[in-house]
């Protein structure tokens, strides 16, 4: 099997794929309707709605971050993943109920969001380092990139069909589907292998545990700094719903299938990015600075772009350098934070990344309120910039950055940093343990 592909020769993981895939892609359906009610049926395309819909879907995980991440590394995550996930498919289930009877209003919705988030914000630090359980140290960073190319791959289908069964059958129905597809993820994890699960370590009962994951955190100045990027575009550049949604019908005057297929474009765009990184053996901090860099320009072409097919076409872009920052910048902290505190540091790391959502959510929508959708966009791309920036300098201040030029060589542009993972002597890739072991021995400063 190709590199690209190599985690999917692990059996365990072959089986959590295709469960994760078909629950993606019921996800991003209830996004989509979700966001498509709440700006044309339950509002007068009130961008302000939806952001504070995703605040309250998102805001969950940033409250409860310190429980959510000692829990992961506490308890057996399979069985609490089965759990979680059958909670949301009832969550699902519920406002699919309420919307196909008629009944639903937009204080419903913000119910149901605000559920959901509590329950996800339990769900995704679990499921995000459930991965270390299912393939070897040595394809993590492979795996984490292919998670991200499934949940993008789910994108392509599923705004679109949320788009064309909206108009066909309505969004209640929508949300009903996907509440069946949360059924895939939960039979994949009965069919998986128990036997063949990495067995990790788990955090212990003592006192102090839930405060171990900030100390640890706050000794590794490299993860702070990757968080310190993804708070600043998770917070105020990652409002896709916000862009999509004002630009098509506020911009553009569109439709619920116009808006599904802008989804589906960026989502071409996100594959291709986490695919590319799926090829990578290591996730450098030199790729967080480039994503992140991308992506504000991106955002500023996506800005200006003059009709509806050109600012389609601008997504792609923006898809690709946002699921190349994002993939790297998760992979870098899975793959160098210990095992045993991976649970608390994942639940921070979201908890950001998604925590910061309702300060910036309701943000953007309120400029695309009262500026226009252009200028919310305008607003994202300078976050990629200071994100790219942030990085940036602390690695020429703190991890000596330094580019060579070497003519006849290849490749002919090095970039080194101290603590990269690569010996000092010969370049070539450390192993993962070892790369630990460097990485946290240099990032005290």
């Amino acid at each position: 099997m190709s590199a690209m592909f190599r985690s999917l020769s692990v059996p365990n993981y072959r089986i959590w794929f295709a469960g994760a895939l078909v629950s993606n892609i019921g996800t991003w359906m209830q996004r989509t309707a979700q966001d498509w009610i709440v700006l044309t049926d339950l509002t007068d395309h009130n961008a302000t709605a939806v952001g504070i819909v995703m605040a309250l879907q998102f805001g969950p995980q940033l409250v409860l971050m310190p429980w959510s991440g000692l829990i992961a590394d506490r308890f057996n995550r399979r069985r609490l993943l089965i759990v979680t996930q059958s909670l949301m498919g009832l969550l699902g289930l519920g406002l699919g109920l309420i919307t196909v009877t008629g009944i639903a209003q937009l204080w419903h919705v913000y119910l149901f969001a605000l559920g959901l988030g509590i329950v996800a914000a339990i769900d995704a630090p679990a499921r995000q380092t459930f991965v270390s359980e299912l393939v070897s140290d040595d394809k993590l960073s492979n795996a984490v990139a292919l998670n991200s190319a499934s949940f993008n791959g789910a994108r392509l289908i599923g705004p679109a069909a949320a788009g064309l069964l909206t108009v066909a059958i309505g969004a209640g129905w929508v949300f009903i589907i996907n509440a069946a597809t949360f059924g895939a993820t939960v039979v994949a994890m009965a069919m998986l292998r128990t036997e063949q699960l990495r067995s990790q370590p788990r955090a212990s009962r003592e006192r102090g545990q839930l405060m171990a994951g900030f100390r640890y955190v706050s000794h590794r100045a490299d993860i702070v700094v990757v968080l310190i990027t993804v708070f600043l575009v998770g917070t105020f550049g990652f409002n896709f719903a916000i862009f999509t949604a004002t630009m098509a019908t506020v911009e553009f005057g569109m439709g619920a299938g116009e808006f599904g297929f802008l989804s589906s474009i960026m989502a071409i765009g996100s594959v291709a990015g986490a695919l590319l990184s799926a090829r990578r053996s290591r996730p450098r901090l030199r790729l967080v600075v480039a994503g992140s860099a991308v992506f504000g320009l991106s955002c500023a072409l996506a800005a200006v772009m003059p009709n509806y097919a050109t600012f389609a076409l601008s997504l792609a872009l923006i898809g690709f350098a946002s699921l190349t920052l994002m993939t790297t910048a998760n992979a870098y902290v899975q793959t160098t934070t210990r095992p045993a505190m991976r649970g608390r540091v994942m639940a921070l790391y979201m908890a950001i990344f998604a925590g910061g959502t309702p300060l910036g959510a309701p943000l953007v929508g309120w400029v695309a309120d009262q500026y226009g959708p252009r200028w919310a966009l305008g607003v994202a791309a300078l976050s990629g910039l200071l994100a790219a920036g942030a990085v940036l300098f602390w690695m020429v201040r703190y991890r000596s950055l330094r580019v060579r030029y070497r003519p006849g060589r290849s490749p002919r542009l090095l970039l080194r940093h101290d603590g990269d993972g690569r010996d000092l002597a010969t370049g070539t890739p450390e192993t993962a343990t070892r790369e630990i072991a460097i990485v946290e021995a240099t990032a005290s400063r």
